[in-house]
């Protein structure tokens, strides 16, 4: 019930009442993943925090991380963007014009086919997702500093476990 130090928290007292009413069912399952709930709605405040300070929304910060990974010439083309994000063209579409109004990324015709475009980090884009990133990668770290050694691989090793074995409904 309580973790190796003795602690107890909200989620063991909720388990106790539900062991207390209903000890025919096996809620441990709902210890993980109301953890899980709990921490992603801090990762995500704490994440949303460093974005918004960079003047970023999440998707944006994606966008630009997309192009910056990509490596020299920072250029993707919206289908693929779109793809790698796993997002609709439309949503892609609407954060590349945002994006572009920002003077983050610009748009330039694709000289092998003229129907489609090219998106490109612009020199103030690779400035602010570079600053951001960093932040961010601070702040992840931050984060995961409860963890003792060994236990950010081993928790990765587990969530992609989950995630392999149907979790993510694919």
């Amino acid at each position: 019930m309580s973790d190796e130090d003795g602690a107890w928290d909200a989620i063991d007292v909720i388990l106790e009442q539900w062991r207390r009413e209903r000890p025919d069912l096996d809620l441990s399952p709902m210890g993980v993943f109301g953890r899980l709930a709990q921490v992603a709605r801090v990762v995500e405040a704490s994440v949303d925090e460093v974005f918004t300070r960079h003047g970023l929304r999440p998707g944006e910060f994606d966008v630009l991380a997309a192009l910056r990974r990509s490596g020299p010439p920072y250029t993707m083309i919206p289908s693929e963007l779109s793809a790698v994000l796993m997002m609709s063209r439309a949503g892609m579409t609407n954060r590349l014009d945002r994006l572009e109004a920002a003077e983050l990324v610009e748009r330039s015709l694709d000289p092998t086919d003229r129907r489609s475009f090219r998106v490109t980090l612009t020199p103030e884009g690779r400035r602010v997702i570079d600053a951001t990133l960093t932040d961010h990668a601070a702040n992840l770290a931050r984060l995961a500093s409860s963890l003792g050694p060994g236990d950010t691989e081993t928790l990765g090793r587990i969530l992609r476990s989950m995630l392999a074995g149907g979790l993510a409904g694919d």
